[in-house]
């Protein structure tokens, strides 16, 4: 209803607008005439033969429907003032065709023959008239900001660079100087192609290349800096920014050259430069063909649905059409969040579920696996946080390890054909008691996998993700909202990142490469200085590390490494059909020894026994605690 009253408003604004303009237009057909006649005839009205004069009269009225007509045809009518471009004037010039003989036409058939000036001065004084209603309004809004830049005190404008000379750039340029609602102006251009340097692209000049941003910032007093190009690489665009935020400015940028392709490049699409723009490489991308076949059809159950990585797989699964999505989570807020999430999205088109439930309640996990029969299970349910699971190693076995054995013999006794384990890095050689269980994880589902044929069980395996519940990111961001300082535990720590949506695809690339037993790996270019990713973001914050915002170094966390590895020496490493997703081989043990082995770390994490460590580390030799 609020909606349909939002279309009704504008459909008067527009409406007040186009009647003000027609208006405007008849005037200027009478005038255009008139004056054309009164220049045939030496600029005297009394010279003026009254057969031209009446001829005049009578076919104003006529000549103002027509133009009112072809104007409305041409949807010069339509056009928002504030934008009004060349492309009218062209639009202008093809309705002035037919409505240059439409006039002529009528005129011999009604049988008055004007003096041939009157119709070519005539002709030409009414397009530019029309022409001037168009873009006088337009001009006026260009120069009412001018001015107002110049006044100077609380309100005086923020003076914006593009960077980016090409056609996102000329845009955005566009909108800035005809808007009167952005107190923003657009002093200087950077566009990295020499052919450029000292022209103007709509009234604003090419300063320089990118080496010149920071003397251009400096001398233009520049504000804001805006990245305007969509089709630059991830890895060009880095490097831009990486300049950029040495200037102190405020920077944003356009989402992506898609935006360029559907003409939506506008100032209300920036968006402000975030860390994930730093990470200097191209996004992970799938084959959503194969994703598509794996899951269309599909019953599809994601344990811990509601956390970062889960909800995301739900988004990505929801829209690859399964038959049936099955969420479960123990955290009610966040199942229902997603749930909401994907009705609004989706309605009655998506077959949704949404369970609560505990992934070490044996009864639950195995009555949901045997009432909805999933054909593919994402297990993604999982004690994440190092220091906490410091703290209380018995609830890391507890949910990570024994967790994950029940979901997966539930999961075998229902006839899952898949189980995909979401796993980090951390478990690779753990250094803390929550990587520690996560290896147990990946030897169950390796265990499993050799046990029951008729299920494919793997894992996948990646790094810190960008965003997610308890990653950096959203801490440093609270620590720079409260004015610092940003605590890093040590100045050479380093980590992989993706983000989330590059997690989730390489999960459900993963599942379709899947034969069993494997773990994928993704190779995610690069590890980050934790430290630097930091003082990237109190730059970009707009800030000036340790001299606004103070970086302190509070030393590693209990369990916490300074580098993480992807796979151990034994796993090896083997290439997909996706380039950036690599196989480790599964590593051979004696399956009952370690069974034997997990059910006493069961009893022992339930009697919360403090060797539990101990015994953790008898499962996993290559788990070394700091």
């Amino acid at each position: 209803m609020e909606r349909k009253r939002k279309f009704e408003f504008l459909d008067k604004v527009w409406l007040k607008n186009a009647v003000v303009v027609c208006l405007a237009d008849i005037v200027a057909v009478y005038a255009a005439y008139f004056f054309a006649l009164y220049i045939r005839f030496e600029m005297s009205f009394e010279a003026i033969p009254d057969i031209y004069l009446d001829g005049y009269f009578f076919l104003m009225p006529l000549w103002c429907f027509l133009t009112v007509a072809v104007f409305y045809l041409f949807k010069l009518y339509h056009s928002i003032w504030d934008y009004v471009s060349i492309n009218e004037a062209f639009t202008m010039v093809k309705a002035y065709f037919f409505l240059s003989i439409l006039c002529v036409c009528s005129s011999l058939l009604i049988g008055y023959r004007m003096p041939r000036s009157f119709y070519i001065f005539g002709l030409m004084m009414a397009i530019v008239l029309h022409m001037g209603i168009r873009f006088s309004y337009r001009a006026l809004r260009i120069l009412k900001n001018n001015v107002s830049g110049l006044r100077g005190g609380a309100n005086q404008a923020k003076n914006v660079m593009i960077i980016g000379a090409g056609s996102a750039g000329r845009m955005l340029i566009r909108e800035f100087k005809g808007s009167d609602k952005l107190n923003q102006k657009v002093v200087c251009a950077i566009d990295d192609n020499p052919g450029k340097i000292g022209r103007m692209i709509e009234g604003v000049r090419v300063v320089g290349t990118r080496k010149y941003i920071i003397d251009a910032v400096s001398e233009y007093k520049v504000d804001i800096i805006v990245l305007a190009i969509p089709s630059a690489s991830n890895a060009d665009k880095k490097a831009i920014l990486d300049i950029c935020k040495e200037t102190g400015c405020q920077l944003k940028t356009l989402p992506g050259v898609y935006q360029l392709v559907n003409g939506e490049v506008s100032v209300n699409r920036l968006r402000e430069v975030s860390i994930h723009d730093l990470l200097g490489r191209e996004p992970i991308t799938i084959d959503n063909e194969e994703v598509y076949r794996m899951i269309s059809g599909k019953t599809v159950l994601v344990t811990g649905g509601g956390g970062s990585i889960g909800s995301e797989l739900c988004r990505q699964i929801a829209a690859h059409r399964p038959a049936r999505l099955v969420i479960f989570d123990i955290y009610e807020n966040n199942a229902y969040d997603i749930q909401q999430e994907l009705i609004r999205k989706y309605g009655d088109d998506l077959n949704l579920v949404t369970l609560i439930g505990s992934v070490r309640n044996t009864h639950r996990i195995k009555s949901v696996m045997e009432k909805y029969r999933p054909d593919i299970v994402f297990h993604a349910a999982a004690h994440k946080h190092v220091p906490l699971m410091e703290e209380s190693p018995n609830e890391a076995v507890k949910n990570n390890v024994m967790g994950t054995y029940k979901t997966a013999l539930a999961a075998a006794e229902a006839g899952v054909s898949k189980f995909v384990l979401i796993s980090t890095d951390k478990a690779v050689n753990p250094t803390n008691i929550m990587g520690a269980s996560k290896r147990i994880c990946e030897m169950i589902v390796q265990m499993m996998d050799r046990k029951y044929k008729d299920t494919s069980y793997v894992a996948v395996r990646f790094g810190n993700v960008l965003g997610s519940n308890g990653s950096v990111i959203p801490l440093f961001k609270k620590q720079i909202e409260e004015g610092g300082p940003v605590t890093v535990t040590h100045k050479d720590i380093v980590r992989y990142f993706m983000t989330i949506p590059e997690a989730v695809s390489l999960v459900l690339q993963a599942s379709h490469y899947a034969k069993g037993g494997e773990i994928f790996v993704l190779d995610m270019g690069d590890p980050v200085r934790v430290d630097d990713m930091a003082r990237n973001l109190i730059k970009l914050s707009g800030y000036k590390p340790d001299i606004d915002i103070k970086v302190q170094y509070i030393g590693l966390r209990p369990g916490e490494k300074l580098y993480e590895e992807k796979l151990m020496d034994e796993e090896g490493m083997e290439k997909t059909a996706n380039k950036l997703i690599y196989i480790g081989k599964p590593i051979m043990m004696d399956d009952d020894v370690f069974m034997e082995k997990l059910r006493k770390l069961d009893e022992d994490s339930r009697e919360d026994d403090e060797e539990i460590k101990k015994y953790v580390q008898d499962i996993v030799p290559t788990y070394h605690e700091r």
